[in-house]
């Protein structure tokens, strides 16, 4: 038999790769001639370089870049196992985790050591990229991305604007006489579960700017920054992102990607299935395992669990889901073979992500005992 272990990370317990080997250990314990295949996943957000380097015996490039507010720090980018694919993930270098919470300014956060983290992966040779740009401390519009790579963006004086999304008011010229030839010669893969406009009531700044520390004025400056910026990028290109699906993602960095580079936004846990050809690997499959911190309605609308299940689906094998907390129960039987908490019947929250490695072991030999033996 064999069983593929396909889960997302459990927030603030485990890591999709220790989720994994603790599903494989609690199989092995029930009965070590059972094959499983770990692959654990992630949707585009936090966990999608690990996620995809383990899973094709990739390697981690570790470099020095500015953080959101321009302190120095070290991040780092995936290679995938072919060698030529490029993983980075925006959270590395412009990451809202990267602040302390009285730090947290979208004014100020700039999204340089995104683009930073693009320009060595070009210097090194890569020509072949997937985005992940879950989890931004930023509201720039993607302004300090494309000013590392090259792209001028001046004020009245002809000089370059400082970093963050309020400057963006004093922009009155983008000079793409600098901008990296590279980038054309490339592919972007944008891994986003966001089809927000650019500016607006649904909006970037409106819709994601108060979890970055903006307040309702705040929201109103960076709103007007991203429109005013949108006005100078369709005098530029001639073409409007002010409405645009994606454009908003990750504090408007989609509309950056969507402006600028020969990029394609796509739905995040489908990227990444692709990438680890994941569909491969279900030809010979018996069963699904996946699972991540908690399941609810929102589980469906593209996180990896779902995605998982689509595929499995398609080639008919069962998929049984496991994860820390289960909401809606009734309502997710229709879409997965099997639903399992780990907490509960006797195992509290707290419990289950203090122990989650054990608990997540012990839940899953339980779970593949009952499913063999009925």
């Amino acid at each position: 038999m064999k069983v593929l272990l396909c889960p997302d990370s459990f927030k603030g317990s485990l890591t999709a790769s220790d989720a994994a080997k603790a599903m494989a250990a609690g199989i092995s314990e029930y009965d070590h001639t059972i094959q499983t295949v770990l692959l654990p996943v992630a949707d585009g957000g936090e966990g999608t370089v690990t996620s995809l380097v383990n899973a094709t015996n990739g390697k981690i490039v570790r470099v020095s870049v500015q953080n959101p507010l321009g302190k120095k720090i070290m991040a780092s980018y995936g290679v995938l196992g072919d060698g030529k694919t490029c993983v980075i993930e925006m959270a590395e270098a412009s990451g809202l985790t990267l602040l302390r919470e009285q730090e947290r300014n979208p004014l100020l956060a700039s999204t340089y050591g995104t683009g930073e983290l693009i320009h060595h992966a070009l210097d090194a040779g890569y020509r072949t990229f997937i985005l992940g740009v879950g989890g931004s401390a930023t509201n720039d519009g993607g302004a300090g991305m494309l000013q590392a790579l090259g792209l001028k963006l001046l004020d009245d004086k002809g000089k370059e604007i400082a970093a963050g999304g309020q400057a963006l008011q004093t922009l009155v010229r983008i000079d793409q006489s600098s901008f990296d030839p590279r980038i054309q010669e490339s592919t972007f893969i944008i891994a986003s579960d966001v089809d927000n406009p650019f500016i607006g009531p649904n909006g970037a700044s409106a819709i994601f700017g108060p979890q970055k520390g903006a307040t309702p004025e705040m929201v109103e400056t960076l709103d007007q920054s991203l429109s005013h910026f949108a006005d100078l990028i369709e005098q530029t290109t001639g073409l409007s992102i002010h409405d645009k699906p994606g454009a908003g993602a990750a504090g408007g960095i989609g509309g950056a990607f969507q402006s600028f580079f020969p990029a394609e936004m796509k739905q995040g846990i489908h990227v990444v299935l692709k990438a680890i050809h994941f569909e491969q690997h279900m030809k010979e499959a018996d069963l699904v395992m996946t699972g991540e911190g908690k399941t609810d309605r929102q589980t469906l609308s593209g996180k990896a669990p779902y995605g998982i299940k689509e595929i499995a689906a398609r080639h008919q094998v069962p998929v049984i889901l496991i994860s820390g907390a289960v909401e809606d129960k009734e309502f997710l039987r229709l879409h997965f073979n099997e639903l399992h908490s780990v907490s509960g019947r006797g195992v509290s929250k707290k419990e289950s992500m203090g122990q989650a490695y054990q608990y997540l072991k012990n839940k899953t030999k339980e779970v593949i005992s009952a499913y063999l033996e009925n």
